[in-house]
């Protein structure tokens, strides 16, 4: 569609309906109307005006499943009404020149897309890889142009990367295959260009639930065929709201932290003789506890202990959604963040225990909701964000409370958004 009349009927509310099946809640229409329109004007200043097509993919939450994808394990993530979105045109030079708000732009010739070490942990590098990831699968690529613009949280635990690669990938699905790629080769692809291109291990939760979208139940028992399924829930029929808040806790010198949890769950699996923890029970770790505590040290048992139940936590909770017991739901996400704060220890760095913005936020929300919503650790931990379910009717002091904490704009009132990387228009 010609940018001038995407912008007109935007601007008489025509896209109305769409924007509010996207992004759920009516009171973001006035923001998303202006953000479209923002970024189709910037798109023409680039490269001027036309036909384009707009495309969008939302970041994600996880729900359940704390740290256990890389151990083969279950989770359970929804897609939120955050998202990244681009104004696209496809050419026919073979290459993608592409601006992300205001940094400069990025020009890459599809004859070369080979992995350059110097380009890792770039923007360039994950475009590349989305590509090389079509070209494996034998899918068709091209050039375009395009402008992108997200509104999610760089650094929140939100997956503002995966959001990215879920865009790239539905990009050339839209222009190049007729929409034809799956959400779930999509996210694999995603998963490939962060692991090989960017330079950073990764499970595949994040990808997945970007680019399925909805509430979505992911097994990794066999992480090359995972099992999806979309579990249809509607959070505000229970009268409750998803709220995250960005402690603005820094992520610096973590690395070590967010690596060692992996490592020591697979050294208590190396001692069962697997390589990940999937299949071992509460009832096998107890047995040899023993030996465990000897061999390996008393963190690695905890976590170890954390993931088999935490792996269980996930189907109860997914059989909550489905039978409408929202009460049993809420309860697991509690067990959830208790574990993750006792056993997992995932909640601040050992390294630095004066500084522990998550444990404050959490002990926050106790004070703050008094049974009217439950909190939880979210992510990787030890910096970021956590996650509340929060009656409807406490949103606004809970979120006034929490902005007291950590600063103006910490806390977002989200919705789950039943879409993946669509094309919009």
């Amino acid at each position: 569609m010609d940018t001038q009349i995407l912008i007109e009927k935007l601007q008489n509310g025509e896209l109305d309906n769409r924007l509010l099946d996207i992004y759920v809640d009516s009171k973001l229409l006035d923001y998303q109307r202006n953000r479209y329109i923002s970024a189709i004007r910037k798109f023409e200043d680039l490269y001027k005006a036309g036909e384009v097509v707009l495309f969008s993919a939302p970041g994600r939450s996880e729900v359940g499943g704390n740290h256990t994808d890389h151990q083969h394990g279950k989770v359970l993530a929804t897609s939120i009404n955050l998202d990244s979105i681009g104004v696209v045109r496809a050419t026919n030079d073979n290459i993608i020149r592409l601006v992300s708000d205001n940094y400069d732009e990025i020009i890459i010739s599809l004859e070369d897309i080979l992995l350059k070490e110097e380009e890792k942990e770039t923007t360039t590098a994950l475009i590349k890889g989305v590509v090389s990831g079509f070209l494996n699968r034998k899918l068709k690529v091209g050039g375009f142009t395009a402008y992108v613009t997200s509104d999610v949280l760089i650094g929140a635990g939100l997956s503002s990367s995966a959001a990215f690669e879920t865009l790239i990938g539905t990009i050339l699905s839209g222009l190049y295959n007729n929409m034809s790629v799956s959400a779930v080769d999509i996210a694999i692809i995603g998963q490939y260009a962060e692991n090989v291109y960017f330079g950073k291990p990764c499970g595949l939760m994040d990808q997945m639930a970007c680019s399925v979208g909805n509430l979505v139940y992911i097994d990794f028992e066999n992480p090359n065929k995972p099992i999806v399924e979309k579990v249809e829930f509607d959070m505000e029929e229970y009268g409750y709201s998803l709220c995250i808040t960005d402690t603005k806790g820094s992520h610096a010198d973590l690395t070590e932290e967010y690596a060692a949890v992996p490592e020591e769950m697979k050294l208590v699996a190396k001692h069962f003789g697997q390589e990940v923890l999937r299949g071992i029970t509460v009832q096998d770790i107890l047995k040899e506890i023993k030996a465990l505590r000897s061999e390996l040290g008393d963190r690695g048992v905890l976590r170890a202990l954390h993931f088999v139940n935490e792996n269980e936590r996930v189907t109860r909770e997914v059989e909550a959604l489905k039978k409408g017991n929202f009460d049993q739901f809420l309860n697991c996400v509690k067990a959830s963040g208790d574990s993750s704060y006792k056993y997992l220890q995932n909640v601040y760095s050992n390294s630095d225990v004066q500084s522990q913005n998550v444990s404050i936020a959490l002990a926050t929300s106790d004070v703050v909701l008094q049974g009217n919503g439950v909190s939880r650790v979210h992510g990787g931990g030890f910096a970021g964000t956590i996650q509340a379910f929060v009656k409807i009717d406490n949103v606004e002091e809970y979120k006034m409370n929490m902005n007291l904490v950590f600063g103006e704009g910490a806390c977002s009132d989200l919705r789950i958004r039943k879409y993946g990387g669509i094309q919009v228009v």
